[in-house]
């Protein structure tokens, strides 16, 4: 339902983002095959044919609610390419960028629906694969950029490009696990994942801190 605000007037909320925002909830709460899309009608305060004009099941809910895990991520990252081309910047500063959005993307993701990607029925490759997909695509830019920061630190060293993108993805996962533990994301928490990011990519402190300062102004650039 939508709750009031100062003066009892209910705020503006586009109804298939009430539907998105309630179901995630129910979602994270009950688990998926608990929830049905009577449930999530019922709790949003509209009838179950309404929901229907919105999403044809709950399965289409679910993978949106994937999608906005990753994608607004995933859709910035040629922008983000293309401004630190512009700028010269490496590829330290290009994962401290990456990360940073990422984790915004994941602290803005409703009810923490990141938690939904480890869902057992996610893996029904069937239904859910474009979230599989876009999920494959965030993990290969962070194995291209790693793997680039680990060989200008040490030639000798070929890491094994998969495994480093998992590694990182993970990395800045773990704030669906804070948020799931009431800890808010903060620019503090930014900072020390896309640090941890770039020492498991053998970056000593003084790049990490060069780093952290060129990515601060290409995210200044991108959200202007």
């Amino acid at each position: 339902m939508l709750s009031p605000v100062a003066g009892g007037r209910p705020p503006r909320i586009e109804p298939r983002e009430e539907i998105l925002d309630i179901a995630a909830g129910l979602f994270v709460d009950r688990g998926f095959a608990a929830t049905s899309t009577r449930d999530i009608a019922e709790a949003v305060g509209i009838r179950q044919a309404s929901l229907y004009f919105h999403f044809a099941n709950k399965e289409e809910i679910l993978g949106e609610l994937l999608q906005r895990s990753v994608r607004p991520t995933l859709d910035r990252i040629e922008k983000i390419e293309a401004l630190a081309g512009e700028a010269g910047a490496g590829p330290d500063v290009l994962l401290h960028v990456l990360v940073v959005l990422d984790v915004r993307t994941l602290a803005a993701a409703p009810r923490n629906a990141g938690v939904l990607s480890r869902l057992p029925e996610v893996q029904r490759k069937d239904v859910f694969e474009p979230f599989g997909s876009a999920r494959n695509e965030l993990r290969d830019a962070y194995a291209r950029l790693g793997t680039q920061i680990v060989a200008d630190r040490a030639a000798a060293m070929t890491p094994d490009c998969d495994l480093l993108g998992t590694l990182l993805l993970q990395l800045v996962e773990v704030v669906i696990g804070m948020r799931s533990h009431g800890h808010r994301i903060t620019p503090a928490i930014e900072a020390i994942v896309a640090a941890s990011c770039l020492r498991v990519c053998l970056a000593d402190q003084t790049q990490i801190d060069e780093a952290a300062a060129r990515a601060a102004d290409l995210i200044a650039i991108l959200d202007a």
